[in-house]
Formats: C-alpha cells, structure tokens, sequence
C-alpha cells in the first residue's frame, strides 16, 4: 500500500473511533468517568475484553509461536486454562468487588491489609501498564513510521507524539464508557482483519475453505495437545494450569481490566460478560494460530 492509501485507512479508522467516544460520552460525569455508570450491556463488555488484552503485537507474537521450538498449536492450552480463570474470577473476585462496592480493587487491600499495601499494589499495576503501553505503542509507531512518516520524510518524535494525542483524544472525555466501546469497535476489526488476512492468503494459494482447513490438519504445525512427556514444555497441564493462573493474575488482579467488568449493571452481569469474553477468545485465539 502506498503511505496514502495508509494514512486514509488510519485516519478512517480512527474517525469512526472518535465519532463512538463522542457518542459515547454524552451526559458523562465523574462517576461514570471511572465505572460507566454501571450501565454498560453485559455482552459489549463481553466483546470489548476479547480485544483488550489484544494489540498489534498480538498479530506478530501468537502466529509466530507456532513456528519456535516444536510449539505447534500448543498454545491453545493454555487458552483452554484462560477459560477456566475466568469461570473463577467470575464467581470468587467479582462478587467482592461489587459487594464492596469498589472503583478500585486495590481498595480490597486497604481494606484488608492498610493503606501501605493498597499503594504498593496500585503502584504495581501503574509502572506494569506504563512498562507494557510503551512498548506496544513503540511497535505501532515504528509500523507507522515504516508506512507514513518515514516516506514522508517526518522524524519519529512526530509519529510518537500524533499517536499519543490521538489515544487521549478520544479517551479524556468519558473515560472506561468510552474505551468499552472503543474496545468492542477495536474487537470487531480485529476479527475482521484475521479472517481477511487468512482469505487473502488462502486465495494467494490458489486454496478453498476445504483446503486451507486440509492444509491446516495436515501441517505438522497443527499439533494442539501434548500429553506425552511431563518434562516437555508443551506438556497439557503445564500449559493449561499457566493459563489459569496468567488469566486470574493478568484479568482478575488487573485493575486496567477488572474496571472494564466492574462497569456492568451488577455482578451476575458482570459474570454473563466474563464467561462469555473467556468462551469467545478461544476461536478468536485459534483463527490468529491459523495464521
């Protein structure tokens, strides 16, 4: 693609990603601005955490684990175990915090422990997220230096600086109201991509959908489950018990992520979009593998 037909997609992109923040943070307030009001549908929630946790990162690391190490498809084990800490969270931490009635769940350690506890685990969480922002951001500037602004001959400075404006652009105003939304936009062309990405490749190769799923079974890439030595690092429950616990550690002690479910009418809700993002990440997870 040319460095034009680049920018008008990113720009239409995010267009439609202003248009849904402004729609979305009409008669916001300071209440809403960290908890949606508690208004947020169950099932938006629900698409908006599929793509959360997601970024272009995403689109390099999980496809090429396929290829290192004799890994195959051994990674949808541990998304088998991602399931399953996200039945727990659902039905062990979700009730406390809204019991608690909580906009910030390290308040739990206040509570529990003191005030001395609740700032070192929220001042965890704030360097762990700056830590993992930047180098996300980085990857996506250096795409769209590569694409935009390098043809264009603007320094990398410039690239940053327009990247963070427009996050905060369409964030400041109505804070996690808006990033649901933004996310489940982010979700639905995330999908899209794969899928496009997988039939261009496919036609590329002169493949039909029966073949690119016969090509699929028949790659010694394809390998899902491994059961046959303990001391392999592919070995299920070694796997399967790791995704358990990164989901619980990662989602469920996740303020960043735990803010996105707390925003839901109540906690039956909020267990409805839980199950349900745990339950839709396994195709989504797979379609990124078959890449």
């Amino acid at each position: 693609m040319s460095p034009l037909s680049v920018i008008i997609t990113v720009l239409a992109y995010f267009a439609v990603m202003f248009a849904v923040s402004w729609i979305s943070a009409r008669n916001a307030d300071n209440a809403g601005f960290f908890n949606g009001g508690r208004k947020a549908p169950w099932w938006i929630v629900a698409i908006a955490m599929i793509g959360a946790p997601m970024s272009g990162v995403t689109y390099v690391s999980v496809p090429g684990m396929v290829g290192v190490g004799g890994t195959a498809m051994g990674y949808m084990q541990m998304v088998l175990g991602f399931f399953v800490g996200y039945i727990i969270i659902a039905f062990v931490l979700t009730p406390i915090f809204f019991k608690m009635n909580m906009v910030s769940i390290y308040q739990y350690l206040d509570d529990r422990f003191g005030v001395s506890s609740h700032k070192t685990g929220a001042w965890f969480f704030f360097i762990s997220k700056i830590l993992g922002a930047a180098v996300r951001l980085f990857l996506v500037c250096v795409t769209l230096q590569l694409m935009i602004f390098e043809p264009l001959h603007l320094p990398f400075i410039l690239n940053v600086i327009i990247s963070v404006a427009i996050v905060l652009l369409y964030t400041f105003r109505g804070g996690v109201k808006s990033v649901i939304w933004t996310d489940t936009l982010k979700t639905v062309c995330m999908i899209v991509s794969i899928v496009l990405a997988i039939v261009f490749i496919a036609k590329d190769l002169g493949l039909g959908l029966s073949g690119v799923v016969q090509t699929v079974r028949e790659s010694a890439y394809s390998k899902m489950f491994f059961f046959d030595d303990v001391n392999h690092p592919e070995y299920f429950w070694k796997q399967f018990l790791a995704g358990v616990f990164t989901v619980i550690a990662m989602t469920g002690l996740d303020q960043d992520m735990m803010q996105r479910t707390l925003s839901s009418r109540n906690a039956k809700d909020s267990q409805k979009n839980l199950i349900t993002s745990g339950l839709l990440q396994i195709p989504v997870i797979f379609l990124f593998l078959c890449l």
